[in-house]
């Protein structure tokens, strides 16, 4: 989630072609930062996944501070907390939601089937907002939505015969949610700053975290993991995206983001032998294609001067 998925700012045509470039690289990097939040959480050994959660967040938020007083100073910071208001704050408690059960789920479930199930929240907001708003769906939109659902039914699908936990399933179907939800608040709210929005997620994370973990205590060597988990995987691949996705088009930076849920799988496959189930694959692909193929018309649709600020949500886990 980033300043940009509310942000009234446009990269218009007149950005000049090296800037855009510039853009490509950097929410490409978001992308790959974000991919490697699995690979990452599956070095970490320490047993309390409160532990786990409070750890990462501590460092996310201290990060992404450090960032806005880079970016805006200490006066601008407090100021676009202060100006969140409650939308802010709901987008800050779904994504606290949903970074949590990205970490819970871990200890359920494969990374490919919490990544794969997500690839389908810029579909899921859009089926939110009709619901709630009545806003139009296009016909396109409702056939991606209707092939998201059924990619994510085959997904669960191995929950209800017992091949995997249904919690793990529930918790991935919940990230997707929160992520769904908080796409629809920034699109309905467009004054909300999404960078303090997630650093007060990550905040709340922490906080709540610190009433359930057992203990603070991790060796040397997890601390540098959830140093990485924190800062390198959440704080800087939000920064990246901040900072790239108002430099190019709406439909270009939705199709960089697709590489968090492809890449990720692929980084705990090489790396840690993890190989997700061939009903994990099989949801997965109808999600990804479903998704790919419904940028790939809004992109086409886009014939406008101006290109749109980013409306959709990534999901930095």
């Amino acid at each position: 989630m980033t300043d940009t998925a509310s942000s009234p700012i446009l990269a218009s045509s007149t950005v000049p072609q090296r800037e855009e470039r510039i853009g490509f690289l950097l929410v490409f990097l978001s992308a790959l930062m974000w991919s490697f939040g699995g690979t990452i959480a599956r070095f970490i050994t320490a047993g309390d996944s409160w532990t786990v959660i409070f750890w990462r967040s501590v460092w996310a938020a201290a990060f992404l501070i450090c960032f806005m007083v880079w970016r805006d100073g200490w006066r601008g910071m407090l100021k676009m907390f202060r100006d969140m208001g409650l939308p802010g704050l709901a987008v800050g408690i779904c994504f606290a939601t949903a970074s949590t059960a990205f970490v819970v789920a871990l200890t359920y479930t494969t990374v490919a089937n919490i990544l794969l199930m997500q690839a389908g929240v810029p579909l899921l907001a859009a089926l939110f907002a009709w619901a709630l708003f009545r806003e139009r769906v296009g016909a396109a939109t409702w056939v991606a939505i209707a092939a998201v659902i059924a990619g994510g039914a085959i997904m669960v699908s191995e929950s209800l015969d017992g091949a995997v936990s249904p919690i793990g399933d529930g918790l991935a179907l919940l990230i997707a949610i929160m992520f769904s939800i908080a796409t629809v608040i920034t699109r309905r709210f467009s004054s909300v700053r999404m960078t303090p929005a997630t650093c007060l997620g990550t905040m709340l994370a922490a906080g709540f975290a610190a009433s359930q973990a057992s203990t603070f205590a991790v060796s040397v060597s997890d601390m540098g993991f959830l140093f990485a988990f924190g800062v390198v995987n959440l704080g800087v691949g939000l920064a990246f995206f901040a900072t790239g996705a108002r430099l190019i088009p709406a439909a270009i930076a939705a199709l960089l983001g697709t590489f968090e849920p492809i890449l990720g799988p692929i980084w705990v496959w090489l790396i840690h032998s993890e190989v997700p189930s061939a009903r994990t694959i099989i949801g997965g692909a109808v999600v990804v294609t479903a998704l790919l193929v419904h940028i790939g018309l809004e992109f086409k649709r886009q014939t406008r001067p101006e290109r749109a600020g980013v409306t959709g949500v990534p999901s930095p886990n």
